[in-house]
């Protein structure tokens, strides 16, 4: 009876941890499939406007071409007129400012600002697949402020990465599609730093991520719109990933 017990008790729990192997395994696929309506798989350039509105009334725009490759590395080329010549380099956790007036390039972390609320992490490698670790907690319907109405599952992600611009996200994904539909954003020391919602459309005939609107919950009266212009395949030399040769170079034309 004894080594029936045994047996029986092992089968459980092989089957329990069977049952939260299977379900991290499909949170991971949802945060993948999620993933892929904002960025492409591989190396890529996204062209990203970002647009700047206190109390409603929009002040500025700035243009960035972002770079992209696996690994979590990205290069920032600014384009506006007011930022000309600078960039920012992310490798993995590390990130550098370069101006165009210095041959130094700055040390900054992931949530210093790029443009009003919008941080590094916001426009350049942030992926939840690889930067989170992510839970299913409950399928819920939820409403915006537009008043769409959507059945989502909401997942709960925590960092994995040094360089993960939030500690904690509440993300909300589309039931069946998993579409990005709204973001509950956190900072270590668990205040809410931003709202986000995610704007749907096509891009290239398929189904993407247009838009993120960040709603900042610490200085009310601000909120950012970072507007997704054109996501294309592009591959860069190994050279523009080293913060020396971008500090001793002019890459405007990228």
């Amino acid at each position: 009876m004894y080594k029936y017990l045994k047996v029986m008790m092992f089968v459980f729990a092989s089957f329990l941890s069977f049952g939260v192997a299977s379900q991290e395994a499909d949170v991971n696929a949802m945060l993948e499939r999620a993933d892929r309506y904002r960025l492409q798989e591989g190396a890529s350039k996204v062209v990203s406007n970002i647009h700047l509105y206190k109390r409603g009334e929009h002040e500025r725009s700035q243009l960035y071409h972002v770079y992209l490759r696996e690994n979590r590395e990205s290069l920032v080329i600014f384009k506006s007129q007011v930022e000309a010549g600078q960039k920012m380099l992310m490798l993995g956790d590390n990130y550098w400012l370069l101006m165009p007036k210095s041959r130094r390039p700055i040390r900054i972390t992931p949530m210093q600002k790029l443009l009003g609320e919008a941080s590094v992490g916001d426009i350049s490698t942030l992926t939840w697949s690889d930067d989170y670790q992510g839970k299913w907690i409950k399928q819920e319907d939820i409403t915006l402020e537009s008043g769409e109405t959507f059945k989502t599952n909401l997942l709960e992600l925590n960092a994995k990465t040094k360089g993960a611009t939030y500690y904690r996200i509440e993300l909300w994904l589309e039931q069946g599609s998993d579409f990005p539909v709204s973001a509950n954003m956190y900072l270590r020391s668990g205040k809410m730093a931003k709202v986000a919602t995610f704007t749907k459309g096509a891009r290239n005939g398929l189904e993407s991520v247009l838009s993120m609107t960040l709603v900042d919950k610490i200085q009310s009266e601000k909120m950012t719109k970072v507007e997704y212009l054109s996501v294309e395949p592009k591959v860069l030399s190994d050279k523009y990933y080293n913060p020396a040769y971008l500090s001793r170079n002019n890459v405007s034309e990228l």
